[in-house]
């Protein structure tokens, strides 16, 4: 289990790199690690859904945080769009 300060870490190497997988304008250092924090709960919660086990760690979390960031900018991105 990791510490807030972890997080803040995870999520904004997640952000970041979901910010540059999804290709647009930025969100800014604030967002990022918002949008990668939020998005190591999606993408938690979409392993939980298709039973992947991903195990633990710094690395790990890291990429379930980046593709769970990926999903909501792509979303977040729609919604902007429309």
């Amino acid at each position: 289990m990791h510490g807030i300060f972890a997080w803040l870490i995870i999520g904004a190497i997640a952000g970041w790199l979901a910010g540059q997988f999804v290709k647009g304008s930025g969100f800014g250092l604030l967002v990022d690690i918002i949008v990668g924090i939020a998005g190591a709960f999606v993408g938690g919660w979409l392993t939980g859904v298709l039973g992947i086990h991903v195990g633990g760690g710094w690395i790990m979390s890291i990429i379930t945080a980046t593709v769970g960031a990926v999903v909501l900018l792509f979303l977040i991105r729609l919604i902007k769009r429309a």
